[in-house]
């Protein structure tokens, strides 16, 4: 594992087309930005675990709304991110 410091409005050049950019620190708290073309599905941790175990017929549209997951993470922030994402 590569481990970096990097400073607000820093990036990481992932390969020839993906970038990862630090927005804004807080005291226990880093928020990034992805940019990475569409074709490259980029998913916090959480939501990866729960498409994990899924069943082989199951998607997550299937079982619960992307926004009902969300919401179980991050409630407050759930609505925003989905209006965010479309």
């Amino acid at each position: 594992m590569l481990v970096l410091t990097r400073k607000k409005a820093q990036m990481i050049q992932i390969g020839d087309n993906i970038v990862i950019k630090v927005i804004q620190t807080g005291r226990s708290t880093v928020k990034i930005g992805v940019d990475a073309p569409a074709n490259v599905r980029v998913l916090r941790g959480e939501l990866s675990e729960e498409l994990t175990a899924l069943g082989p017929d199951e998607t997550l549209n299937k079982r619960e709304s992307f926004r009902g997951a969300l919401a179980r993470f991050m409630p407050r922030a759930a609505e925003a991110v989905c209006c965010e994402a479309v």
